[in-house]
């Protein structure tokens, strides 16, 4: 897979995406029911991910994750664990979590699925206005489960897409304020911006 990393900034101590989500979309006429249609051209993890989210292609799963190791796991020698980014949206499966299992396997090194959890719904995220009310909202939607032994600890949160980093820097307050927390990394499969 051809990629185009770019490190992403933020509250967490070092991130990177692997790619740009998009290349361009072009609108091309409504649908039967009236809605927009485009053509969209994306990178090479901008169209894996996009199987796996919308095509529920979950052999994209090997693909990012694999990519995602060869490419960033260099940059996150010193996680001790993966966490994979509460999921916005209920699926049957996860396709973040699947990516952060299988990354998690490569790096060997445990993927904590149940440690940063959502402990109450939100609104989408689309839906509130401001970026600073998108962080609090899920600041109190997420919980620690407390679930390492003693010792402090370098994460890896894994996400599919940056864009405005809302969620992550969410994420990374709240891990901030667990006490065996010492690094926080993040890794993307692409990003908006």
């Amino acid at each position: 897979m051809e990629v185009n990393i770019k490190q992403i900034h933020g509250d967490w101590d070092l991130g990177f995406s692997l790619d740009k989500h998009t290349i361009s979309s072009t609108p091309i006429g409504p649908n039967p029911w009236g809605h927009m249609q485009f053509d969209t051209l994306r990178p090479e993890a901008g169209e894996a991910l996009y199987q796996l989210k919308y095509n529920f292609d979950f052999t994209q799963v090997t693909v990012i994750a694999s990519q995602m190791y060869q490419s960033l796991s260099g940059y996150f020698a010193s996680a001790s664990l993966i966490i994979p980014m509460p999921p916005s949206k209920q699926r049957a499966r996860q396709p973040v979590t699947e990516i952060a299992r299988e990354l998690s396997r490569l790096m060997n090194i445990p993927c904590c699925e149940e440690m940063l959890v959502k402990k109450i719904d939100t609104p989408a995220m689309k839906d509130i206005a401001s970026r600073d009310e998108k962080v609090q909202t899920l600041i109190d939607a997420f919980a620690i489960n407390d679930q390492l032994g003693e010792g402090l600890y370098d994460m890896l949160i894994v996400d599919d897409i940056y864009d405005t980093g809302s969620s992550l820097e969410a994420a990374t307050k709240v891990l901030r304020q667990y006490n065996k927390t010492r690094n926080i990394y993040v890794a993307t499969v692409t990003r908006k911006r």
